[in-house]
């Protein structure tokens, strides 16, 4: 049988294995952006804990409600209704639960 026909048989050959190599690429490049997500928000979290203590320390409030609203509402416009998730989210883990 020639690959050809294999191919129409079986739906198995070429037209598999390039959709199959596709994928891994693909998801390799979505582990290198998980990756730096990770990090970017780890590094982030510390960042804004620095500042709560910072400001504390000087005698100001823990949390800012203005600078958090800000924040809340860029990513609500870049992301969608989802990005008001995406915000409380990152704030959360940089000043911890209220």
């Amino acid at each position: 049988m020639t690959a050809d026909l294999m191919d129409q048989t079986t739906g198995a050959g070429a037209g598999e294995d390039a959709a199959a190599e596709k994928i891994r690429g693909i998801r390799e490049r979505i582990n290198e952006i998980d990756k730096t997500i990770i990090d970017l928000w780890l590094e982030r979290s510390a960042l804004s804990q620095e500042v709560g203590k910072t400001r504390m320390a000087s005698g100001g409030t823990r949390l800012v409600l203005a600078r958090e609203r800000e924040i809340i509402e860029h990513f609500r416009e870049a992301l969608g209704p989802d990005g008001t998730q995406v915000a409380l989210l990152l704030l959360r883990s940089g000043r911890g639960p209220l």
